[in-house]
């Protein structure tokens, strides 16, 4: 898993890779598994967006700077500029995971990232009869011959397996983040705390979990350990101190190398049954699958809607240069006098790359989520990771928080044509209205400037 490039439109979810990111810009993370935050660090420089639950786990998990976190409230709609408005919903998958439903000019698309349906699903408001053009879907096990039990019932089959082992201690291995709900059922069913590691405990507490949970080494009998220390060599040492069974909690097919590894089907993705009952549930217009390599389209043709999408034809847009509308647009809102540009004579300039560092002088904290928005069509990038490149020679600003409101941008006027625009002195064009201007390139501006110093010398 290395994340997803949304075609036609500036989001990336999961990609942390900057210099092949092209035209995205808007950055969203679904969860903290580490196969969903590839490249994703300290050095990181741009917003990014995520549920509040990720937002506190963030900084101290990756340390990524607390300035470029902007968490978006869970069940709200939430708009990012004028192109695109977002809604997080809960993903059912580990603390903090959450799906994407964008909205703008480019469809409507739903993007599951890791992902467990049920049917409570049906019941939110934000998919409840809405049209989904592009379903990008968690496909994990998309095989109908790979079936799996509700994680109720995976739980129970656990229980009925430490209740046949009465005198033997528990481990469950788990990874960094997930299994919590399984492992705080087990602690209540048997009342017993679960000894985990003083790192993981410190995070059960910034989860907000039940306080089943403990770093007192024998003060309970069921332990969580990372799942790479479920092995051969650390059973063997473990029943030299006393009779131990290792629980292995996972939907795939793994290779059992002691007699007291167990593994049970205890799932955070969705079952293949479970898929095809979303699927025939939403009908989206197509499903894309998140994990590569897959087919898994072919099951779900039945289900999909027979509407069209919003834009079949989608292209991811990629970082272009300056035109010269684009310039002469600039260059009348920059505060330099008229009369300061002639004398430079001034040819166009290509792309001015501006560090984000320069645009946020003070550390910000989760309160806002709104920041400055640019076309993602007039937006480039360099290629050092890290470096915002901007298009044209705009001031660089702070980035203003949630109390600041951004100004609303001025509606773009009409083409003008050529015959409305002044030929003769340079004190024509400084009378000109700047809708005028805004329309026309800076090659005619300099002609017309040439033409006012001849007219002076030969005077």
């Amino acid at each position: 898993m290395s994340g997803t490039l949304i075609p036609g439109t500036p989001i990336a979810v999961d990609f942390w890779s900057v210099r092949r990111a092209g035209g995205a810009r808007l950055f969203f993370l679904s969860h903290l598994h580490s196969d969903h935050t590839v490249g994703l660090s300290s050095t990181w420089s741009r917003p990014l967006y995520c549920s509040p639950l990720t937002a506190r786990l963030l900084p101290r998990r990756l340390q990524v700077p607390a300035r470029w976190i902007r968490p978006l409230e869970v069940g709200q709609s939430h708009a990012l500029g004028e192109e695109v408005t977002v809604t997080l919903l809960d993903s059912n998958h580990c603390p903090g995971s959450v799906m994407f439903l964008f909205e703008g000019a480019f469809g409507t698309i739903l993007y599951t990232g890791d992902f467990r349906y049920t049917r409570a699903m049906q019941g939110e408001p934000a998919l409840r009869g809405r049209r989904i053009d592009r379903l990008y879907l968690d496909n994990t096990h998309c095989h109908p011959q790979r079936p799996l039990p509700s994680r109720q019932l995976a739980t129970r089959q656990a229980a009925r397996l430490i209740r046949t082992h009465p005198r033997h201690h528990v481990v469950i291995g788990v990874y960094s983040l997930g299994k919590e709900t399984l492992l705080v059922d087990l602690a209540v069913e048997f009342s017993t705390w679960v000894v985990v590691s003083p790192w993981r405990l410190e995070q059960m507490r910034l989860l907000e979990l039940p306080d089943v949970f403990t770093a007192e080494e024998g003060a309970g009998w069921i332990r969580a350990v990372d799942v790479a220390e479920i092995r051969w060599e650390t059973l063997v040492s473990w029943n030299a101190l006393h009779p131990t069974i290792a629980i292995l909690p996972t939907g795939r097919p793994v290779k059992v190398t002691h007699p007291n590894i167990h593994p049970i089907p205890y799932s955070d993705h969705s079952s293949f049954a479970e898929l095809c009952e979303f699927v025939k549930w939403l009908k989206p217009c197509s499903v894309i699958p998140i994990v590569r390599g897959s087919t898994c389209q072919v099951y779900f043709q039945e289900y999909l809607s027979s509407a069209p999408q919003a834009l079949p034809d989608l292209e991811t847009p990629m970082p272009a240069q300056e035109s010269a509308q684009q310039q002469s647009t600039r260059r009348e809102r920059e505060p330099t006098c008229l009369l300061r540009r002639a004398a430079r004579h001034s040819a166009p300039r290509g792309v001015v790359y501006e560090s984000p560092e320069k645009c946020t002088e003070k550390s910000e904290e989760f309160t806002g989520v709104k920041v400055p928005q640019h076309n993602y069509r007039d937006l480039a990038f360099c290629s050092k990771e890290g470096c915002t490149c901007h298009t044209g020679e705009e001031e660089a600003q702070e980035e203003p928080s949630a109390e600041q409101p951004r100004a609303a941008r001025p509606a773009s006027p009409a083409p003008v044509s050529d015959e409305h625009f002044p030929t003769g002195f340079a004190e024509q064009y400084l009378l000109t209205p700047l809708n005028v201007l805004k329309q026309n390139s800076s090659q005619k501006f300099d002609k017309l400037v040439e033409d006012f110093f001849r007219r002076g010398k030969a005077s």
